[in-house]
């Protein structure tokens, strides 16, 4: 074409947008949002292990927060996501409040190798970009109210949101269930124990010590596959199951028994307050509050025993642990009944299982010292208990 042939083609094309300026927008608009339309549509295509591996392909540092006194689920759950995070070039610290005091938990911890941060305060987070895993709402630590998630991934009820990505099944009984997909859906690939992550050709990998957490993650929070468990977590297991280290598994499952967790089995099981199939038990106080959740574990396999809560106190907090293999009892809402009208109580979980504290509310003495008294005395607790469990509340 000559240059007469495209000065004349411009003029004309100069024309038809002065003449139809409204018809020229709505074209480039359309075109626009036909293109947008389209990433949003392939976007809805992908796999949530797809997306969850592009949010963190698009971070230069992320922070992995687990909730309060982790557990392996939360734990697995946590290295998971960081060795694919590692992966993709992205630095990534795994934090938590409080403390791993439960010989199942250290096990877990020491076995694996697990590096671990421990915080107080929102200021002791190392990156603002921070991803919950196994629980939705931040908490257990100075600040945590005030922080919004990048991303939650969890398998408990609960409100709480990721800004960017949330995926929260509460069908799924175990958050490693949930992790373990994401790697499948990348088709990562499990190494075995006694195998290097170059030998499998694949662009991603699922470590064994990963493999191995996740396992025992998904074992845990479901009894071993027998409480809780779903179609999706037997899934999980068959596919971790290559990249399993049997040696390190057998040493987390069965580590020693602190001698405390025995004495406080003990006293719940001589203790124990029964109505109907309804069990109650007043512990008194503990110096490793993780042995309240194992004396509830004991006491719900009873003979007659449907549900079953075991209180405790530490340094002035009452701690609660439920159990039930009782259609009419939803743990979770039980222990959220009895204590929704305490300001000082926070509780909740499963229909399985559920736990809950009471901090101590600050009193003055005469002398003007503070002095630590629960609002809640405890038979009229242990009363609200069964009275929660029988529905009367």
């Amino acid at each position: 074409m000559g240059q007469l042939a495209v000065g004349e083609a411009f003029g004309l094309l100069e024309e038809l947008v002065e003449a139809e300026t409204e018809l020229f927008v709505a074209i480039v608009v359309l075109a626009g949002l036909t293109g947008a339309a389209a990433i949003v549509y392939r976007w809805l295509r992908q796999s949530n292990g797809e997306r969850f591996k592009q949010l963190l392909a698009d971070k230069q540092a992320v922070v992995v927060l687990m909730h309060p006194n982790p557990d392996p689920d939360a734990m697995a759950s946590a290295t998971a996501v960081a060795a694919l995070a590692e992966q993709l070039d992205t630095e990534v610290t795994i934090q938590y409040p409080g403390q791993i005091r439960h010989q199942e938990n250290r096990a877990f911890r020491t076995v694996l190798d697990l590096e671990l941060d421990n915080i107080d305060h929102v200021t002791d987070l190392a990156a603002e970009a921070v991803i919950l895993v196994d629980h939705n709402t931040p908490r257990g630590f100075t600040g945590a109210e005030g922080i919004l998630p990048l991303a939650v991934v969890d398998h408990h009820p609960g409100e709480g949101t990721g800004e960017l990505f949330t995926d929260v099944r509460t069908d799924y009984g175990s958050c490693s269930s949930i992790v373990a997909e994401y790697f499948e859906d990348i088709g990562a690939v499990p190494v075995p124990a006694e195998q290097h992550a170059s030998e499998t050709g694949s662009r991603y990998v699922l470590p064994s010590s990963a493999a191995t957490g996740l396992l025992y993650g998904i074992l845990s929070d479901t009894k071993n596959l027998t409480v809780g468990a779903a179609a999706v977590d037997f899934e999980a297991a068959s596919y971790l199951y290559p990249g399993v280290d049997q040696d390190r598994l057998d040493r987390i499952a069965n580590p020693e028994v602190d001698a405390e967790v025995l004495e406080i089995k003990a006293r719940a099981i001589a203790g124990r307050q029964i109505k109907g199939s309804f069990a109650v038990c007043d512990v008194g106080p503990v110096s490793n509050a993780d042995a309240i959740p194992q004396a509830a574990d004991e006491i719900i396999r009873l003979e007659g025993v449907t549900a079953v809560v075991i209180a405790g106190e530490k340094d002035g907090t009452i701690h609660l642990s439920g159990r039930s293999r009782d259609d009419r009892v939803h743990m979770g809402r039980v222990l959220e009944s009895v204590t929704e009208d305490i300001s000082n109580a926070s509780a909740g979980g499963h229909a399985r299982m559920g736990g809950g504290q009471i901090a101590p509310q600050p009193q003055l003495s005469d002398g003007g010292e503070p002095i630590a008294d629960n609002s809640l005395k405890r038979d009229v607790l242990i009363e609200r208990l069964f009275s929660s469990m029988s529905g009367d509340v």
